[in-house]
């Protein structure tokens, strides 16, 4: 029964989901060239982040914190650079769309707080450049968190419909007729 009825809201729902498909969302090789943009910008950070030395401001009275925040943050570009490597595959993936973003999100926090260390304690002038290159990665990152709001409303209309069409499909199983007992053979 379970089987059938798994059937049933494939066949049943499957032009409504086909619509759904084709609505707001960009095309997939759209998708692919943002998120080639957004890892060549965050590349971009890399020469920025070799100069950075938080290891020598401790001597300059800095609190250690800062070169684990350097380790943390170049981990979490590496992260971030598999993980939109992983999304290109699947542009439609939700978790790595998500993934990506919060990813973003806590480098853009951590090299404001870096990029404050790198201004009181090495170089103002290597401050403002790697302020200039997050100021250019925030279009990236805009970009990024409207294709994810779109996603999430387009999957939303996914469900939406796959599940309207299952109730209407299980009503009509409910529905039917039964069929007549099969007589055995006269004897």
């Amino acid at each position: 029964m379970k089987r059938a009825w798994v059937f049933s809201v494939i066949l049943c729902s499957s032009p409504a989901l086909s619509a759904a498909q084709s609505g707001g969302l960009p095309p997939e090789w759209d998708v692919r060239e943002a998120l080639k943009q957004l890892q060549a910008a965050t590349k971009r950070l890399q020469p920025v982040l070799d100069q950075v030395q938080p290891k020598d401001w401790i001597a300059r009275g800095a609190a250690a914190a800062y070169v684990d925040q350097m380790q943390a943050v170049r981990n979490e570009i590496g992260y971030l650079d598999r993980t939109v490597g992983e999304m290109s595959k699947n542009p439609q993936s939700m978790t790595k769309a998500l993934e990506a973003y919060l990813r973003l999100q806590s480098i853009d926090a951590m090299l404001r707080s870096l990029g404050e260390g790198i201004r009181r304690y090495q170089n103002p002038a290597v401050a403002d450049l790697l302020s200039g290159i997050m100021s250019e990665n925030s279009e990236q990152t805009q970009k990024l968190r409207e294709y994810l709001v779109e996603l999430v409303a387009a999957k939303e209309v996914e469900l939406k419909i796959a599940d309207d069409e299952a109730q209407r499909c299980r009503g009509m199983l409910v529905n039917r007729p039964p069929k007549p007992p099969v007589k055995g053979p006269k004897q």
